[in-house]
């Protein structure tokens, strides 16, 4: 890991469900993520897109899915209404690492991209903050997220 890559927005929690059930959660993005969500998001290879009512706008692609282990979304075109580079999004990776430690398992989160000097890091780094440590949290240890709530990478 250089430097650079230490700059992208990360967070991680340790849950006591296995990995299995992590996988699912996060494969479950209606589950967690607030807005409107349009196509398969637990599919290697299929793409779907996310809209939070005019603000913000993604198409994502599943370019890496490895059961209880590993998913990996491919930002394909990003609409940002919030700031001047609308399109900051656009060829960044979001990356969902799940291992095991002992009888924990660790969901491990890092928008491969999103850096200090994008506009939108403030923003989207406070809304991923509550969305996975929140309501992804939530949807994994008890079985239900909040994604009706609002809170929406706005």
């Amino acid at each position: 890991m250089n430097t650079l890559d230490q700059q992208y927005y990360t967070t991680s929690f340790l849950v006591d469900q296995s990995p299995a059930e992590v996988f699912a959660a996060v494969n479950n993005v209606r589950g967690w993520w607030s807005g409107e969500i349009n196509g398969s998001t637990d599919t290697l290879g299929a793409e779907f897109t996310y809209r939070y009512k005019d603000i913000h706008y993604s198409t994502q692609k599943i370019t890496e899915l490895v059961p209880e282990k590993k998913v990996v979304w491919r930002v394909l075109d990003s609409q940002l209404n919030f700031v001047e580079e609308k399109d900051e999004w656009t060829g960044t990776n979001i990356i969902f690492e799940i291992i095991r430690k002992e009888d924990k398992t660790e969901l491990l989160f890092t928008h491969v991209g999103l850096v200090p000097i994008f506009a939108c890091y403030n923003n989207c780094s406070g809304a991923w903050g509550s969305l996975i440590t929140e309501s992804l949290y939530d949807l994994i240890t008890t079985g239900k997220g909040y994604p009706a709530q609002g809170k929406g990478l706005d």
